[in-house]
């Protein structure tokens, strides 16, 4: 099994699971520049994937292996059906044991169960009983800062069969404010003898080679660091790959990559639906141009397809050095 699991993860780079955000779309811009990286789903309702298995949260091509499919639930049987029924799809399955979100602690999901040892290793063998793929486990330095028992926790998983953790390097209680110490994943690196990816504040090449030097992760994941830049990931992969520093891409190529975002999730969801959808991206990537706030305020709201492109254009004119094309 680790033979396998060294192979799927041998980027040492992997896309984190995001609620609303890694969808299929994402998923497969981040693989046109990520060719070897983990690639993981949203995160998936084993309670909803047992009343509706036929969802376009399975949907996928032959060049998104190697994949995680990622589920949540705190009902072993339900877990256990839910790993079997997505293994045909996945190339690892995932377990979301860090979600902060209320609506999903307070059903006894996501990082609730850090709180609930117990339950959450029987959730482990439950996956395990499901599946002949690897498992792996997403959780957090604890619930709150008082209770930070993430050492124990990675201990108490990898003895219920995990074969594979990703820590996010903040609390329950921090949800996403703050920095990511990530420091004290080596501490939990130390303690464990699985491979662990480092997950938390990696935005930048730069980023992942010091998150990388602080946890002695063997690799790091990377959740809203691509939101307005789904080349990260990639461009990541290509530093632990070669050692080489791919540049960010400038504002004309980041509205190139939006414009064609945008472009197939109309496709995968018709117009109407899909640029309703897309209205939590634009602010990523248009960050940090002249007048952003305006721009945004007014994007957010447009449902016209052509007034879209139109700002598009619009924000190329108006930023006309940060938009020069590479040499």
């Amino acid at each position: 099994m680790q033979n396998r699991l060294q192979e799927l993860i041998k980027s040492k780079v992997s896309l984190a699971p995001m609620a609303g955000i890694t969808d299929y779309v994402l998923r497969s811009l981040v693989r046109e520049y990520a060719p070897n990286a983990l690639l993981t789903t949203e995160m998936i309702s084993s309670e909803f994937l047992a009343q509706n298995v036929q969802t376009e949260i399975t949907k996928l091509d032959e060049n998104h292996h190697p994949i995680s499919y990622q589920i949540c639930g705190h009902k072993p049987h339900l877990m256990k059906f839910s790993s079997q029924y997505l293994s045909q799809f996945a190339d690892m399955i995932d377990i979301n044991m860090g979600c902060p979100v209320n609506k999903v602690v307070k059903g006894q999901d996501g990082s609730a169960l850090m709180r609930n040892p117990r339950l959450a290793m029987d959730l482990v063998k439950a996956v395990k009983e499901g599946t002949d793929k690897p498992v792996s486990v997403k959780f957090r330095l604890g619930y709150t800062f008082d209770d930070m028992n993430y050492v124990e926790f990675g201990q108490q998983m990898q003895e219920a069969g995990a074969d594979f953790i990703t820590i996010h390097a903040r609390t329950r209680s921090q949800f996403y404010s703050g920095e990511a110490d990530w420091k004290k994943i080596k501490d939990l690196k130390q303690n464990v003898d699985i491979p662990v990816f480092a997950n938390g504040d990696v935005t930048s090449v730069e980023k992942a080679i010091q998150c990388m030097e602080q946890s002695q992760a063997d690799g790091v994941a990377i959740g809203r660091g691509v939101l307005g830049d789904p080349t990260l990931v990639g461009r990541i992969e290509k530093y632990f790959e070669t050692g080489e520093i791919v540049p960010e891409p400038n504002l004309y190529e980041k509205l190139e990559i939006m414009k064609r975002h945008l472009d197939e999730e109309i496709k995968l969801r018709g117009e109407n639906l899909a640029i309703k959808f897309f209205r939590k991206f634009y602010p990523f990537y248009i960050s940090g141009i002249r007048n952003a706030a305006k721009i945004r305020s007014v994007m957010v709201v447009e449902e016209d397809y052509n007034k879209i492109l139109e700002y598009i254009e619009y924000i190329k004119k108006d930023n006309p050095q940060t938009c020069a094309l590479k040499s």
